[in-house]
């Protein structure tokens, strides 16, 4: 049949060539499409258009060959989801975690991590292009998404059905960022924002000096590691008195760390606006019968939030009783984040290449003031000062191939990723008040610091991540007959991770009270550390986890079939064969010989099939059925008992090392009608099971609570989804100013039901030993991460013609279990409860240029924060804070 339309991305999908479509890059005259179907408005790049790089497709420009498709998502042949440019400037985010938050069953936890049905995320897979990513995070091997601002991404796909040419780690669902590519013309815009936020801005906070240029999110070497301090690092000697550092050493060590500019906490009374600002430009020319194309966006945002925190823990199975800890902890962040990408392209007749080049440094300054009690320490207060500088960065680079010959197509990528995380000068003071009589204690109504355990005390730490990560691919597709397809490709990736943390104690014997009284730049100054004895302790050196090496290397090949059966029904049949080996290995870093800590050795190879059948039941309808399997691995931090603090929960971490995959078995049934031109109905239903899932659990002392790992014995987990796309034109009203203008209805609903299942003779091990699974598990406890009801609502206004959009975004999630309770206690759960938000843009003309104008207001009903432990009437709050309403107004000129 004749090309009917040149749609963009047609193959959203993970299969390489749909069976109704086939990839061209050469001109034709009709319209050019958006991603959901709608005549694109010119962008910001000169007319660009939005593509999706999955493996084996990196293209925008499809031609339909066969009956068109009013929507080009139906043409895929998995279920899929996009956010376009024109979605997400929608949603008016400006990082894509937050975009996705929009798409249906999707919901993004703390720290940017996006939760696909219910499922955390470690079931979520992202990609990069189509490659893979490292990630900067010590807990997590997948990468936060809220580190990705959305000036940088052309679209996004998010995947719920299995495809083989997907890596196996596929629970819940992959999402795929595309970057911007080859612009059609030459342009050039900048933009900035100013905002702020009703709880912060303008309002008391905590800071500390640290470094002169920390407003660029670079440190001026203020923060590097003293000379004498590296050199002992080097030396392979725990740093601790004895044989090999005198008590001389360590005091000189403790004096070359003395550094007011990271200890010094000070008050702000008014806390300064947010701001951000962003330049964009690209070019395309043409040599003979070839294309080339550059595309370059630089950014920085720096933004200011203050929570006034209330965290609790208890030591009663049904929380009854004063709280074991009860503090209110004030933590102000800073957070700068910058980025750059650098795209270069080439098209040569069917054959086009990319070339992709991205960084991102992303970098939290974090001041915290904490008082309350502690059960331990009866009838005393205790206030605790922390300080810490959070860098976090990512360096890609990409190169995608994509050759046509005939029926014949190859693919080719290779992707060199790097990221690293550095926190140095991570302090902490404790000072106690006795509140005894002065003829007791003459300090008893003042905080003290003794570094002595008894009264106060004081530590700091180092800490360094490196993650390098190697993959590449290649994908053949050959048309065996008009709609029929077969693919084959192999995909390689290797990870590597080291992860060191350094951490010391201050220790003082029988300093005087007039000591123990002084500030804590001045309790550490070289005068005092002399004069007083002050040394340093390495307690990093007490278990042997002060270090490791952790390794994941894949090796896969898949073959795929797309074709149709009968007349109206469509297959697409795979199968995937991936092995895979993970090691994480405790560093022996002070030549010990060995470490108490187990190392993990996990060598598993799978066959994993998918399959997903489409009927076209009507011209405007049609049904899917997918089944397959897929598996989930642990996260590298999850297998070795290092301990670590989390910065935004401020709660502390230790893995298990013995801690194996998951395997999920997946069946998803999902109907789509296509009632007009951009608007349908779909409704889905999936069921999920879960061998060996992976929970967090928490358990305590009377001194701490950590956070560990463990494998459950089973899990299932089974819902449904509904989604509507719906315009109303507004042309009758009458008027130039309604003619143009339409109304938008989406609105999306995902209903989610999850249970552990664990019988009486079930097991679970950790750390090498087999215990019963019910001491951390209960029967019929939702997995981790699972919301009952999530719902996104989006009403608004926009002009078809022009850039004019207003829009109200109204979000709920129910509650959900962040982590197992801890001695029997109830699960911990947090409550993101609802959140509206109005965004509006509208495009004026300024001296002959475009102007786009944006105006955001979030959490329109200023709810709180809330992560808590129920037990009746009985409760003990985690962490509860208000979110305050934010405002920010940015402009985008464009040349």
């Amino acid at each position: 049949m004749k090309p009917q339309s040149l749609l963009h991305l047609l193959l959203l999908s993970t299969a390489l060539v749909a069976p109704a479509a086939h990839a061209q890059t050469g001109p034709t005259e009709s319209p050019v499409e958006s991603l959901d179907g709608d005549a694109a408005p010119e962008s910001s790049e000169g007319g660009q258009e939005a593509d999706v790089s999955v493996p084996g497709f990196d293209g925008a420009d499809i031609i339909v060959r066969g009956r068109f498709t009013p929507n080009p998502l139906r043409a895929t042949p998995e279920v899929v989801s996009v956010l376009s440019t024109a979605d997400i400037a929608r949603t008016g985010e400006g990082d894509i975690a937050g975009a996705l938050g929009r798409v249906t069953g999707l919901s993004v936890a703390r720290g940017g991590y996006v939760y696909v049905r219910g499922l955390g995320d470690r079931y979520s897979l992202a990609l990069l292009n189509g490659s893979p990513l490292p990630s900067p995070e010590p807990l997590k091997r997948v990468v936060p998404l809220d580190i990705f601002p959305t000036n940088i991404i052309a679209s996004t796909l998010v995947q719920k059905s299995y495809s083989v040419n997907f890596p196996a780690e596929f629970g819940g669902g992959v999402v795929n960022l595309t970057t911007r590519a080859i612009p059609d013309e030459s342009f050039l815009s900048i933009g900035g924002s100013l905002g702020g936020d009703s709880e912060t801005t303008g309002q008391l906070g905590y800071v500390y000096y640290g470094s002169p240029t920390d407003w660029t999110g670079f440190d001026d070497g203020t923060r590097d590691v003293p000379a004498g301090l590296a050199a002992a690092f080097a030396s392979g000697k725990p740093i601790i008195e004895g044989a090999d550092f005198s008590r001389t050493d360590l005091q000189t060590l403790a004096m070359s760390l003395v550094n007011s500019r990271t200890s010094l906490l000070q008050t702000n009374n008014n806390m300064p606006v947010n701001w951000s600002g962003t330049l964009t430009g690209g070019t395309s020319f043409d040599i003979g019968d070839s294309r080339f194309g550059i595309i370059a966006t630089a950014g920085i945002s720096n933004k200011w939030r203050t929570r006034d925190t209330l965290q609790q823990t208890s030591l009663e199975l049904d929380l009854s009783g004063d709280p074991q800890t009860d503090y209110r902890r004030v933590i102000t962040d800073n957070r700068v984040v910058v980025n750059g990408l650098l795209g270069l392209g080439a098209e040569f007749g069917e054959h086009r290449l990319r070339w992709t080049n991205l960084y991102i440094r992303d970098t939290l300054k974090q001041a915290r003031l904490a008082t309350g009690t502690d059960q331990n320490q009866v009838d005393r207060d205790i206030m605790v000062q922390d300080t810490a500088w959070y860098e976090r960065q990512l360096i890609d680079s990409q190169i995608v191939g994509e050759f046509e010959f005939g029926p014949f197509s190859l693919d080719l990528r290779g992707s060199y990723a790097k990221s690293q995380r550095e926190a140095p000068y991570e302090r902490t003071f404790t000072y106690v008040r006795t509140n005894l009589p002065l003829a007791q204690d003459p300090t008893g109504d003042r905080f003290v610091n003794d570094l002595g355990g008894n009264k106060g005390g004081a530590t700091i730490a180092f800490s360094d991540l490196n993650e390098t990560l190697w993959s590449g691919g290649i994908d053949l597709s050959y048309e065996l007959a008009p709609q029929t397809t077969l693919s084959v490709g192999y995909g390689y990736s290797d990870t590597q991770r080291i992860a060191i943390r350094r951490a010391f104690q201050y220790r003082a014997a029988n300093l005087p009270v007039a000591v123990q009284q002084l500030r804590p730049d001045y309790l550490l100054s070289d005068a005092t550390i002399q004069q007083f004895g002050i040394t340093l302790l390495e307690t990093s050196a007490q278990d042997g986890t002060a270090a490791f090496d952790a390794a994941l290397t894949t090796h896969a090949g898949y073959a795929q079939i797309q074709a149709p059966v009968v007349e109206s029904l469509n297959v697409n049949l795979g199968v995937r064969y991936e092995d895979a080996t993970q090691t994480v290995v405790p560093i022996d870093l002070f030549g010990s010989g060995g470490s108490a800590i187990a190392a993990t050795n996990l060598a598993n190879d799978y066959w994993l099939p998918a399959v997903t059948l489409t009927w076209e039941m009507a011209e405007d309808m049609q049904l899917r059925v997918n089944a397959s399997r897929t598996i989930a691995r642990p996260q590298f931090r999850e297998l070795v008992a290092q301990v670590y603090q989390d910065p935004e929960s401020n709660r502390l971490y230790r893995g298990n090392p013995s801690l194996t995959d998951s395997r999920l078995w997946n069946a998803e049934a999902r109907y789509e009608y296509y009632f007009a031109r951009e608007q349908r109905i779909t409704a889905a239903a999936f069921w999920k099971r879960i061998d060996n899932p992976i929970e967090a659990y928490t358990s305590q002392d009377s001194n701490t609570v950590n956070t560990s790992y463990a494998n459950a014995p089973t899990a299932s987990l089974y819902g449904v989804e509904f989604e509507l796309q719906k315009y109303f034109p507004l042309d009758t009203w009458g008027g130039d100013f309604w003619a143009n203008r339409r109304a938008v209805l989406i609105a999306n609903y995902t209903y989610t039901q999850s249970d552990i299942s664990v019988a009486a003779n079930d097991t679970t091990v950790i750390n090498g030993q087999t215990l019963d699974a019910s001491d951390f598990f209960f029967d019929g406890s939702p997995l981790t991460g699972q919301s009952d009801h999530l719902v996104n609502l989006q009403f608004g206004l926009e002009d078809t013609e022009t850039n004019s959009q207003q829009t109200i975004l109204i979000t709920y999630s129910s509650p959900r279990v962040t982590s197992r309770g801890p001695s029997g206690q109830p699960d911990i759960q947090e409550h993101p409860g609802i959140q509206i938000d109005f965004v509006a843009r509208q495009g004026f003309t300024l001296f002959g240029r475009e102007l786009d104008v944006k105006l955001e207001a979030r959490n329109l009903t200023g709810r709180r924060y809330e992560e808590y432990q129920q037990s009746g009437a009985n409760r003990i709050w985690f962490n509860r804070y208000r979110l305050g309403t934010s405002v920010s107004l940015g402009a985008t000129l464009k040349f």
